[in-house]
């Protein structure tokens, strides 16, 4: 296998900007260096003008494999994430059927060695009943513990306080939990029912998944995890008043954080009025001042990572009225253009959108050798073209769904290359698929 050599790289990693050539052998970043010299036996890149980061990992994914295959599936969902730069990520457990046993979670595993293009790694689920089959997870082989404290799929709402207890106390894996408190969101709803019967508008949305609704879940959660001790993650912070029950400073430091979204740094609810269903999520999209508080939060090294909550449905599923139309959206295409748009206007700065997508994921789940541009490290690169637009459209829209709630945004910039595991997978609009991913280890 000829090696790869990247030629007048303009770097952004771990937290500077520099210009250097990166030598590519096998899997892995062999040297970086001024001036490294080319032979016969290397594929050049000339990487001049362009900008280079660390593959993106995502840690909260829907590929909807096994079970719900006409919305998505591993192999399609994974060509749209290299398209956006994201080489590794970590899929949830509400599938169906919904992962709660080792021995569906292995079958998810092997479904993604299989068909992935990324990297990847698979969430065990809980529920009420399925704690003996929670504490068997492989820490080393395994994300973690995914916890849903509010509605999902199937049978996986934790709401038994001593299985709550159980998993909090007894688990030694990372604990991911969506957080909305379902009697406040079924007492909400009710109303709205009563008032519109079934043709509830989608700006009641917010008001239904209130404020109040993540509030009490999450900080159930927290008083949990401070109770036991637990490793905490709590995925997809929506309202300012949550970001009260976390702390400032360095990921290294804490063993309770915080994830944002795309779609809660991006939309608002004034948004709903031209994107209707397109944005609906759970948690819902929130406030102008919500969105402007978890921005910060992000600066502030408030909220630890930036994730995409990618969860696609058809089309024909979203335009059905607010009851009928699920939670969700496609997301793992435009999120780091996304987030390279809020740098073009200021909002961020490139490194800090590289620590949030890149380092702090690899450094919160400890996964080995990923998240940065490091000898020895494998090699998940993405190269930025900053000259060249994106306009989203359905021509270019990867995940199987064939929409984006992105559709018809011009971008400033371009994923012009992205290399997973040192093989070019996307190059210029087109997929190269004839590699797969590697399932994710973790240091732990």
């Amino acid at each position: 296998m000829k090696k790869i050599l990247i030629k007048n790289a303009s770097i952004t990693n771990e937290g500077v900007h520099f210009i250097k050539d990166i030598l590519i052998h096998n899997d892995r970043i062999e040297k970086i260096d001024a001036n490294i010299p080319s032979n016969s036996n290397c594929e050049i890149i000339d990487a001049e003008g362009l900008i280079i980061v660390p593959g993106c990992i995502d840690d909260q994914v829907h590929f909807r494999e096994p079970g719900l295959t006409h919305k998505a599936t591993i192999f399609s969902e994974s060509r749209a994430a290299v398209a956006g730069g994201i080489t590794s990520f970590m899929e949830m457990p509400n599938t169906i059927p919904n992962t709660l046993t080792q021995e569906l979670l292995e079958e998810k595993y092997s479904i993604g060695a299989n068909d992935s293009i990324a990297n990847f790694s698979f969430f065990m689920g809980a529920s009420n009943e399925n704690i003996e089959e929670v504490l068997k997870t492989d820490s080393k082989n395994v994300c973690g513990i995914k916890v849903f404290m509010g509605s999902s799929t199937g049978n996986m709402l934790v709401d038994n306080e001593t299985t709550l207890s159980n998993i909090f106390s007894k688990s030694d894996l990372l604990i991911a939990t969506h957080c909305e408190d379902e009697p406040t969101i079924r007492k909400n709803l009710e109303l709205f029912k009563i008032k519109y019967g079934d043709n509830i508008p989608i700006e009641a949305h917010p008001i239904i998944r209130n404020e109040e609704a993540c509030y009490l879940s999450s900080s159930l959660a927290v008083s949990l995890a401070k109770k036991y001790g637990s490793r905490l993650h709590v995925l997809h912070i929506s309202t300012a008043k949550e970001l009260t029950l976390f702390e400032k400073g360095p990921l290294q430091n804490k063993k309770i954080t915080a994830e944002a979204c795309i779609h809660h740094l991006w939309f608002c609810d004034s948004d709903y009025q031209t994107k209707g269903n397109l944005i609906k999520w759970n948690p819902a999209v929130k406030t102008m001042s919500d969105r402007d508080a978890i921005i910060q939060a992000v600066i502030d090294d408030q909220i630890d990572v930036i994730a995409t909550d990618h969860a696609p449905h058809t089309l024909e599923e979203k335009s059905q009225n607010y009851l009928n139309s699920p939670s969700g959206g496609p997301l793992v295409q435009y999120a780091l253009l996304a987030m390279l748009e809020k740098v073009c206007q200021g909002v961020f700065t490139l490194e800090k959108v590289v620590e949030k997508m890149c380092h702090a994921p690899s450094e919160l789940f400890k996964i080995e050798n990923r998240g940065y541009i490091r000898e020895g490290y494998y090699a998940d690169l993405v190269i930025i073209n900053p000259n060249k637009k994106t306009i989203v459209s359905k021509d270019n829209i990867l995940s199987k769904c064939k929409w984006s709630p992105f559709e018809g945004y011009s971008f400033s910039n371009s994923i012009e290359k992205t290399l997973v595991n040192g093989k070019i997978v996307y190059d210029q609009g087109r997929i190269i698929d004839n590699s797969r991913g590697m399932r994710l280890t973790f240091n732990r």
